[in-house]
């Protein structure tokens, strides 16, 4: 907090947030309001928004590398909100249909895509090196305080507005305007106190060696491979967070935001506490992993809403404690001139494989029922916490055998 652009990055982040969470809740409801529409349709919905992260977060990352990210992320904060007034605008008019939604969160999605590697990349440049990690600490404790009031608010707005589709796009235009706050901050700030890198020259192949350099890393291979796992089948709030609420406990748009805000008092505390920690460890980006998996496969089996709503706390702590690890790891093992590749990798991994997770969590609820959406997914990061560790050790044994003695001959002789 002692930097200046940083302090204001942030004002503008935690306005911003509170709208993004607003959206993500008044979306959702959305989707559901929609006559014929059900789980299968809100995972779409999510898949759509999160596809073009898979598609182009690597190319943004090497558009991060190339330009002025504060440049960058001015015209991705612009986008973004003109997705948000369109559909605010038509959901306010009670004219929205599925594929109205469809569209337009696929357009947010591009922005997203090319937002999120220039803004993780950013923060090194507001703080430098010495404070990235408790930067990116302080930049979860921010989101999920947003994270804490905007879906509580969204869903009392949404029920003071009668529930319907007009009274998500009452919400979902708050958001749109929301994004001033992010664009004016960013304009207002001091390029001279910046820690930017020279621009990367444009040249054949910068996508390839991104990945290149990240794949002669085995400490960065496995913090992909969890990140894989958790952000593809565990984070998949929006969608079993909806249907447990409907399906399961029979509550409405205010019980479906209590969930969010109560979800966020753990990841606020995981956040909270990570911003105290100089240095992060595998052993516990792994023992968060585990915890989370195992944490989702109880709260699937959980038999009331009100036992729901105490174990989100413990989701919200294990799963943002995984994800500022990710990136705080990443952001200190990498090279300034990699930095925004092996960031938008990150991005990727994380937010797009969520055109493939939300698709297939949204179906096992429709066809087994919201329980197993949760179930399902802790296993599945169980599965990839063992497979990130059986990657590390892989490389591990490949690198020592490359450098053992015995080989020496054979390679001079080569």
């Amino acid at each position: 907090m002692s930097h200046h652009n940083y302090r204001l990055y942030l004002a503008g982040s935690l306005v911003s947030n509170v709208g993004t969470w607003m959206q993500r809740v008044a979306q959702d409801w959305l989707v559901l309001t929609i006559p014929g529409n059900g789980g299968a349709a809100l995972g779409l919905t999510t898949g759509l928004q999160f596809l073009p992260v898979l598609l182009l977060s690597p190319y943004a990352g090497v558009l991060a590398d190339r330009m002025s990210k504060r440049r960058l992320l001015q015209i991705t904060q612009t986008v973004m909100a003109l997705s948000a007034l369109a559909l605010g605008v038509i959901a306010a008019l009670g004219v929205a249909q599925t594929w109205h939604v469809y569209l337009i969160a696929f357009v947010f999605g591009i922005g997203s895509a090319f937002d999120a590697p220039a803004r993780q990349a950013f923060v090194s440049e507001m703080v430098g090196s010495e404070d990235v990690t408790n930067a990116v600490s302080l930049n979860s404790a921010v989101f999920n305080a947003a994270r804490l009031v905007g879906p509580g608010i969204a869903g009392l707005l949404i029920g003071l507005g009668g529930g319907g589709m007009q009274a998500t796009g009452w919400v979902i235009l708050i958001n749109a305007v929301s994004y001033v706050a992010v664009i004016y901050q960013l304009r207002r700030m001091d390029p001279e106190a910046l820690h930017s890198p020279r621009p990367v020259a444009r040249e054949p192949g910068m996508l390839r060696a991104g990945v290149a350099y990240v794949r002669t890393q085995p400490k960065m291979m496995l913090i992909l491979v969890v990140a894989f796992f958790v952000g593809t089948f565990g984070m998949n709030f929006q969608i079993t967070s909806a249907l447990m609420a409907t399906e399961v406990f029979g509550k409405g748009a205010t019980e479906y935001g209590v969930l969010g805000s109560v979800l966020a008092i753990g990841s606020l505390a995981g956040a909270l506490v990570a911003a105290g920690r100089t240095r992060v460890r595998l052993r516990l980006l792994l023992g968060a992993a585990v915890a989370f998996g195992a944490a989702e496969i109880v709260a699937g089996v959980v038999p009331t809403y009100l036992t729901f709503v105490l174990l989100c706390p413990v989701l919200g702590f294990a799963s943002i404690t995984v994800l500022n690890s990710c990136n705080a790891l990443l952001q200190t093992e990498s090279t300034p001139a990699m930095r925004g590749r092996v960031l938008a990798i990150y991005m990727t991994i994380v937010l797009g494989g969520t055109p493939l997770g939300g698709p297939f969590i949204g179906w096992i609820g429709e066809h087994f029922g919201a329980r197993w959406t949760l179930i399902v997914g802790g296993a599945l990061v169980l599965v990839g916490v063992a497979a990130a560790v059986s990657v590390l050790g892989r490389s591990r044994r490949r690198q020592e055998a490359l450098a053992s003695p015995e080989r020496e001959p054979a390679m001079l002789h080569a």
